[in-house]
């Protein structure tokens, strides 16, 4: 009987919502408190997977079905290993080549709209040919700086088409490829290369001519991507510079069996060179990028967001719990438990969840729009963070609930008369 009564307050009367509308001021606050906390967890959520998408670009673009990258590179790039290894490698059974890739992570840019149009090059922004980079002037002169991807030409690297199509443009003395989607402090390269055919500028304190574009993408620690030949790489670094491989690309022979193949690799080489998958090179990234700084930071921002909605919310049920004793106090003698009381705090719990989230929801697309502007960083109001928000908004204003109601259960009839 008493539940049938207490199912007809809700459902004519919705307690829970009555109490929370009844001071409008209180709602605000409980509503303003519980969007920040979305603002908060959108904003450091959604870098965070703008974080850990862009730095698997170049794993799932790469050709080959195993890979060999040093033991002792945390990432992908961070060490080379000798090129002897791609030929021992290439004589194990089932393998069709085993190829290099070149990476050389922060190579210094400029933006060829800062070059002067009527008048050559400076000399003091070129080394002699061969010398490679000037680190005296890499910080004053350079404050852009590229990622370099080198392969040989008769072995392409990528699976991308664009790429593979404009390879002869590689073939000119100091050529590049340039990411169309690299950030916007590189120059409006998309654009310029439209109206200058020749176009060049300066990278590595080389004079540098673009050839040609392709679409890969900028992450937060690189902000474009440039891909060149190996001799033209060489040609910058040095020939021993050949010597030594950033990534081996192991393409396999039709129906050879990759976790056989990759055994028998690694049982010819030795413990310092470490066979993968595409699928473990990309596990082995995204486990560094998550103890990164970075990544931590991102981490503690988003949960500091958590921690302060739970203490907007708490204070807010908390309050309208002690406010309103008496009448729960009431309910108790006239029979009802304390759990079906409980579940009334945990619905205003769950409405503040919802109704919070929706302000917050829109306030962070104009978070993102903001950050994008402030850092060229494409950030969008992606659904699989929509979706962490939403939980963790209802995990904590539920928190909160189950918190406040410690002091319901205390209530006493007998305070009452």
């Amino acid at each position: 009987m008493k539940w049938g009564r207490l199912r007809n307050l809700t459902a004519e009367r919705p307690l829970a919502w009555a109490q929370l509308s009844h001071q409008k001021a209180r709602l605000a606050v409980a509503l303003t408190g519980v969007a920040f906390a979305n603002i908060l967890m959108f904003a450091q959520l959604g870098i965070r997977a703008v974080l850990f998408d862009g730095i698997t670009l170049i794993h799932e673009n790469l050709q080959g079905e195993l890979f060999l990258i040093s033991s002792y590179s945390r990432a992908l790039g961070f060490q080379a290993f000798a090129r002897i290894y791609l030929y021992q490698a290439n004589s194990v059974p089932g393998v069709a080549s085993a190829r290099p890739l070149y990476i050389l992570g922060r190579v210094d840019w400029i933006n060829p709209e800062q070059l002067p149009d009527e008048h050559p090059i400076p000399p003091e922004l070129l080394s002699p040919p061969g010398q490679g980079e000037s680190a005296d002037k890499e910080i004053q002169i350079f404050p852009d700086r590229v990622k370099i991807l080198a392969f040989n030409l008769s072995q392409p690297a990528f699976t991308l088409p664009e790429i593979n199509q404009q390879l002869d443009k590689l073939k000119e003395p100091d050529s590049i490829l340039f990411d169309r989607l690299s950030q916007d402090g590189l120059g409006p390269i998309s654009d310029l290369i439209t109206q200058k055919p020749q176009l060049t500028t300066v990278m590595g304190n080389r004079r540098t001519q673009i050839a040609g574009l392709f679409t890969l993408g900028s992450t937060l620690f690189t902000k474009g991507h440039v891909i060149m030949s190996d001799l033209n790489y060489a040609a910058r670094n040095g020939p021993e510079s050949l010597e030594n491989v950033s990534v081996g690309l192991v393409s396999l022979d039709a129906g050879a069996d990759p976790l056989q193949v990759k055994a028998q690799i690694q049982q010819a080489l030795p413990p310092s060179i470490q066979v993968l998958t595409r699928e473990e090179l990309i596990q082995k990234e995204v486990a560094f990028w998550e103890t990164d700084p970075s990544g931590t930071v991102l981490n503690f921002g988003a949960m500091m967001g958590f921690v302060v909605g739970v203490i907007v919310v708490y204070q807010v049920l908390y309050s309208d719990v002690l406010e309103h004793l008496p009448e729960y106090a009431t309910l108790k003698a006239m029979g009802f438990a304390d759990n079906a009381l409980l579940r009334v705090v945990l619905q205003e719990a769950m409405i503040l969840a919802v109704l919070g989230f929706v302000p917050g929801c829109v306030a962070s697309v104009g978070v993102y729009s903001l950050l994008s502007s402030l850092t060229k960083i494409p950030l969008s109001l992606r659904p699989d963070v929509m979706a962490q928000v939403f939980i963790l908004t209802i995990v904590m204003c539920m928190g909160a609930g189950g918190i406040a109601t410690q002091k319901l259960r205390q209530a006493d009839p007998a305070d009452v008369f």
